[in-house]
């Protein structure tokens, strides 16, 4: 049980706190590694939940959010505006693909999710189309813990099925990956897209939902129905944004262009929460009124802080001036080639890795106590959920760093397998 005297007053993530085991006390990072208080060293083999691309304590990150803090840490941003935000918004409107160009911040993804389905709604309200409020989405899909982003979210294979009959029913398609699934997607948007605002869906990659992985045709599949279809498609590149999947936004590898994105976690590098919500010009022109109810009518009180704006427009620096992509290409190399040798491991189904992610995929992940704390133990800080152990690494993680990661999970899966038997 976790012990009263550290975590007296804590409640923690996604933890039963009544028979958790007491976590570990972090006591400084840097490079792709978490220092803990009794000095043990771990290779964070997950980014710190997929933020850190740059590594911890990125020294331009740091010096422009110390630069930052002494000038202005956070104003409001309604009715005032600030340079840090102006030259992030301009950015981003610029390495965008198409015209999505209207940049809306947020605190955190879950937010900036909740922000792209009310754009979504009240685009159809604002053009006069009524009964337009629902969304479709995939199954093993994952958007947030928050209660619109928990609705489009994989009711039945999620963590949010406890909340079933409260939360808005959605419709929930499966991805096209063949025929078969295409066919039962196109029927079901055909027989909704009257009441469908908006498709949402996580680009090639289906993160919390048990790092599902597609085709960059299945993408092109579902923006070319949308488009037909007269719904508006947005696209959650939230886990995948910033070079995580090989390309600085993942939605590129398919050649389309959604009508609202969502960015966050690697946005300023892991070094302080912030998301954005950006929109095409179309998209934005319907909230042009004199009416003032045809306002966007949101905004968090931390939205587009300078200091976490400061620190994005650092973390862009870096993939101009160092080798972002290169390093992304040469994880995805090692990771194919160290991972494969383990799908020879009784209980192993299937090895995806796309760009610096690698997944291993089990029959049955049981005893995942036992399995963290032999990563622990192995000097490794990796999480594994649902039936995958996975690695999303920092970008700048070194090639012996990265063999230590793959080596620990080929040394302590048969060992799991074992345990099984």
């Amino acid at each position: 049980r976790i012990g009263i005297a550290m975590t007296a007053h804590l409640w923690l993530p996604y933890t039963q706190m009544q028979t958790a085991a007491a976590p570990l006390r972090a006591a400084r990072t840097a490079g792709a590694r978490i220092i803990l208080d009794d000095g043990r060293e771990l290779i964070d083999a997950v980014s710190s939940w997929w933020t850190a691309c740059h590594g911890y304590n990125h020294p331009h990150i740091v010096m422009a959010m110390e630069r930052q803090l002494h000038t202005m840490p956070h104003v409001m941003f309604g009715g005032l505006v600030h340079e840090p935000a102006e030259t992030l918004a301009a950015r981003l409107a610029v390495m965008l693909p198409g015209p999505l160009n209207r940049v809306f911040f947020a605190d955190s993804g879950s937010v900036a999710v909740e922000v792209a389905m009310k754009m979504a709604i009240q685009y159809r309200i604002n053009r006069g189309e009524t009964g337009r409020t629902r969304f479709l989405s995939f199954r093993d899909g994952y958007h947030g813990d928050t209660m619109a982003a928990m609705s489009v979210t994989d009711p039945d294979e999620g963590m949010h099925a406890l909340f079933r009959g409260y939360l808005p029913e959605q419709v929930i398609a499966p991805l096209p990956r063949d025929d078969a699934s295409a066919g039962e997607f196109r029927r079901l948007l055909d027989a909704h897209k009257r009441e469908i605002a908006a498709i949402i869906v996580e680009p090639l990659v289906q993160g919390a939902g048990g790092m599902k992985m597609h085709d960059p045709a299945v993408l092109k599949t579902i923006a070319d129905s949308a488009k037909e279809a007269g719904v508006l498609l947005i696209c959650d590149e939230i886990a995948v944004n910033f070079g995580r999947t090989g390309t600085l936004f993942a939605h590129t590898q398919a050649g389309i262009a959604p009508d609202i994105i969502c960015l966050g976690k690697a946005l300023t590098g892991g070094a302080i929460n912030l998301a954005a919500t950006v929109a095409t010009a179309d998209v934005f022109d319907a909230f042009l009124s004199d009416a003032a109810d045809a306002a966007l009518m949101h905004g968090p009180t931390y939205m587009a802080s300078p200091l976490a704006c400061a620190a994005a427009n650092a973390s862009l620096d870096l993939f101009d001036t160092e080798p972002r992509l290169q390093q992304v290409a040469a994880i995805e190399a090692q990771l194919k080639h160290e991972l494969a040798p383990l799908g020879n491991i009784p209980g192993v189904v299937d090895i995806r890795v796309k760009g610096a992610i690698g997944a291993v995929e089990v029959t049955n992940l049981h005893d995942l106590d036992w399995l963290k704390a032999q990563f622990i133990d192995a000097g490794i800080w990796l999480r594994p959920f649902g039936n995958v152990i996975y690695t999303m690494p920092p970008f700048t993680i070194t090639s012996a760093e990265l063999s230590a990661i793959t080596g620990a999970i080929a040394d302590i899966l048969p060992r799991w397998a074992a345990r099984k038997a």
